[in-house]
C-alpha cells in the first residue's frame, strides 16, 4: 500500500531529480503588480466561489491587497454573486454589468489595479453548461489581453472521467499554470485529479474542502493519495483542530480539571461549539482513515452521521434554554426545571434527561482526571470513546 500510495502521489504532482513528490504547489505572484490570476472552467465547477476562497487565501496567508471582478456578462446572478462572496473574503470588488463586454471590463479593472496598488487582481470568466467555440475564443482574447502570472482550471472533483473532455479543450485553448478541485468534501474522492493532471500537465495547486470561505487548502498530492486510497487525511484533521479549537480556553479547561473545580453544562456547551467550528463530526470523519470508520459500510453509513450531528444541535438547544445558575450547577434542574427546558428547545423531557446523563458521565470522567495530566486523560479518551454507528 505505501508503494502505491507513493506512485500515486507522483502521479498527481510534481517530482523532483529523484522521482520524488514535490512539496504542494502554491500560486505564483512573482510579477510586477498587480499579478493577474484568470479563473476558468465550466460554469458549475465552481469558479466564483472558489474566486472569493482564493482571495481569502491570499489576504490570510501571503498577506495581500487583492480585488476581483467578473467578466461573466452571460449569467444573470454572476456579477451579484461574486460582490457577495468577495465582501465576505474580506477583498474588494470592481463593479461590471452585463451590458458591457467581457474584454472592456478586464481592462478597466486591471487599470483599477494598477492605479489604486493591488496586489493582485482575481478575474472570473464566463463558463458554459458544455464547451462551444464562442467560450473558448472569449477566453482566449481574455489571456491575451491581461497576460495572467496564473491561470487556474476550476473543475468539480465529482465529475470523475466527465473531466477529461473539458481538460483537453481547456488546454488546447490556453496555457494553464495549475488546476484547482472543488467539491472535495461530497462523496467523490477527487479521482478526477488523475485524469485532469495528466491531460493539462499543470500542477494541481488547490483543492475546495467546503462550502465556507475558508474552504480551500493547498493541494498536496501525498496527503490526496491517502485520501483516494482510503487512509484519510490525519494532516489535514490535526490542522482543523488547530484552527477550530481556542487554545485558551482549552487551557483554562484543563487547568479547572486539574484543581478539581467541578466540570459544568458551560464547559460541555463550550466542547460542543469547538467541536462545530471543525466542521462537525461529518467533517472530521471525512479525514479519518476508513480502516477506523469502516468506510461506507452500514455500521457508519451517512444517516448514522446526520442523526449524530442532529443530536449534538439539540443538545446544543437544551443547554442554551437553561439559565446561567442551571448550567453551573446541574444538580438544581428537577422535574419542573426540565419541562421548561424541554418547551424551550422544543424537545421531549426523556431528551433533557439523556443529554443530563451524558454530562454527568463525561463530569465523572472528569473527575478521575483531576491531577492524572495529559497522558492519562488521553488513554481514558482512547479507551472510551465511540464512533456514532459504532458498537455501544
Amino acid at each position: 500500500m505505501g508503494i502505491v500510495n507513493r506512485e500515486l502521489a507522483a502521479t498527481m504532482g510534481d517530482v523532483d531529480a529523484s522521482g520524488s513528490p514535490k512539496g504542494p504547489a502554491d500560486i505564483n505572484l512573482a510579477a510586477q503588480p498587480p499579478a493577474v490570476i484568470l479563473m476558468a472552467g465550466l460554469q458549475g465547477a465552481g469558479k466564483t466561489t472558489t474566486t472569493a476562497k482564493l482571495a481569502r487565501h491570499l489576504i490570510e496567508k501571503r498577506k495581500k491587497k487583492v480585488l476581483t471582478v467578473s467578466a461573466d456578462v452571460y449569467r444573470p446572478a454572476a456579477i451579484e454573486q461574486l460582490k457577495t462572496v468577495t465582501k465576505q473574503a474580506g477583498a474588494e470588488w470592481f463593479p461590471s454589468t452585463a451590458a458591457d463586454k467581457p474584454l472592456d471590463i478586464a481592462r478597466a479593472a486591471l487599470d483599477h489595479a494598477k492605479r489604486h496598488y493591488f496586489d493582485v487582481l482575481l478575474v472570473d470568466t464566463a463558463g458554459r453548461l458544455a464547451i462551444d467555440e464562442a467560450l473558448m475564443k472569449e477566453i482566449a482574447e481574455l489571456h491575451s489581453a491581461l497576460n495572467p502570472v496564473e491561470t487556474l482550471f476550476v473543475v468539480d472533483a465529482m465529475q470523475g472521467q466527465d473531466a477529461i473532455n473539458t481538460a483537453k479543450a481547456f488546454k488546447e485553448a490556453l496555457p494553464l499554470t495549475g488546476i484547482v478541485l472543488t467539491k472535495m468534501d461530497g462523496d467523490s474522492r477527487g479521482g478526477a485529479a488523475l485524469s485532469v493532471r495528466q491531460i493539462t500537465g499543470a500542477p494541481i495547486k488547490f483543492a475546495g474542502t467546503s462550502e465556507k470561505i475558508d474552504g480551500l487548502e493547498v493541494f498536496d498530492a501525498q496527503r490526496h493519495a491517502g485520501r483516494v486510497l482510503g487512509m484519510g487525511d490525519i494532516v489535514a484533521l490535526v490542522e482543523e483542530v488547530q484552527k477550530g479549537v481556542d487554545i485558551a480556553a482549552a487551557q483554562k479547561l484543563a487547568e479547572k480539571v486539574k484543581s478539581g473545580d467541578a466540570f459544568d453544562l458551560n464547559d460541555f456547551l463550550m466542547q460542543i461549539s469547538q467541536m462545530k467550528k471543525m466542521g462537525g463530526l461529518s467533517g472530521l470523519m471525512d479525514k479519518l482513515p476508513t480502516q477506523l470508520t469502516g468506510g461506507k459500510t452500514p455500521n457508519i453509513g451517512q444517516s448514522d452521521m446526520d442523526r449524530a450531528e442532529r443530536d449534538v444541535r439539540r443538545m446544543e438547544g437544551i443547554i442554551c434554554s437553561m439559565t446561567p445558575l442551571e448550567r453551573r450547577k446541574p444538580e438544581l434542574i428537577k422535574a419542573t426545571r426540565k419541562r421548561r427546558i424541554a418547551a424551550g428547545a422544543g424537545v421531549q423531557v426523556q431528551d433533557v434527561n439523556r443529554l443530563l446523563n451524558q454530562f454527568e458521565q463525561m463530569q465523572g470522567m472528569m473527575k478521575k482526571m483531576k491531577g492524572g495530566g495529559l497522558m492519562k486523560m488521553m488513554k481514558r479518551m482512547g479507551g472510551g470513546m465511540k464512533l456514532p454507528g459504532g458498537p455501544r
